[in-house]
């Protein structure tokens, strides 16, 4: 599960981290939500990056309404290339979503409690995304994203079963390429990210509302 994380992180590192050709404008935002239009980089057809912002919360460009996009968040690595919403962006519209960190909640009793992921050092954690492009009934078109899910290691586990697909930089590359459509060329992407490279914090409960940015 992803269903709140934190953007903080400067054109300059953006621009050298995925090879943009110009500073992205960018904005701080320490609770992202689901529906929102957040950052993600794409690979154009001349091979160059650029970054753009998607509504998170894919749309399945054969859905009937756009509210289905609220369902749509994470998409689990596991059957990724099976669901009929998913299945073709896998193949063709891969993206990378930048952040600082994630939040996941621990449930204690009624309680739950928010914890803060990071890498180790405070590098930029990038998720494995999907992105899907839905002409509304009226005309209008909308571009749309999901994160990718996996299970969670030793460290996610202690508050959650599941996880962000986070890949190393090694491997930005390889999920871009359009060249590649064959989803089982994927898999090996799936794993989780390496516990002892994070770090985990808990948080205030403020961040429980999608309202506090």
């Amino acid at each position: 599960m992803c269903g709140r994380f934190v953007f903080d992180i400067s054109p300059e590192i953006l621009a050298g981290t995925f090879g943009l050709a110009e500073l992205p404008v960018t904005h701080p935002r320490y609770n992202v939500a689901p529906t929102q239009q957040i950052p993600v980089v794409r690979r154009a057809a001349d091979g160059v990056n650029r970054l753009d912002y998607l509504q998170w919360g894919l749309i399945p460009s054969w859905a009937k309404e756009r509210s289905i996009g609220g369902k749509m968040i994470n998409a689990r690595s596991e059957t990724v290339s099976e669901k009929p919403a998913f299945r073709q962006a896998v193949k063709y519209r891969r993206c990378l979503v930048p952040a600082s960190g994630f939040y996941e909640w621990k449930q204690k009793g009624k309680l739950k409690s928010p914890h803060y992921f990071q890498i180790k050092g405070g590098a930029p954690m990038v998720f494995a995304g999907l992105w899907e492009s839905w002409k509304a009934p009226e005309g209008e078109t909308v571009e749309s994203c999901a994160i990718l899910t996996t299970a969670a290691n030793p460290l996610v586990e202690e508050v959650h079963e599941r996880m962000p697909v986070i890949l190393h930089p090694g491997e930005y590359g390889h999920w871009l390429d359009r060249d590649i459509s064959d989803a089982s060329k994927l898999q090996q992407l799936f794993q989780p990210y390496p516990a002892d490279l994070m770090v985990v914090r808990r948080v205030s409960p403020l961040v429980n509302s999608p309202k506090t940015t």
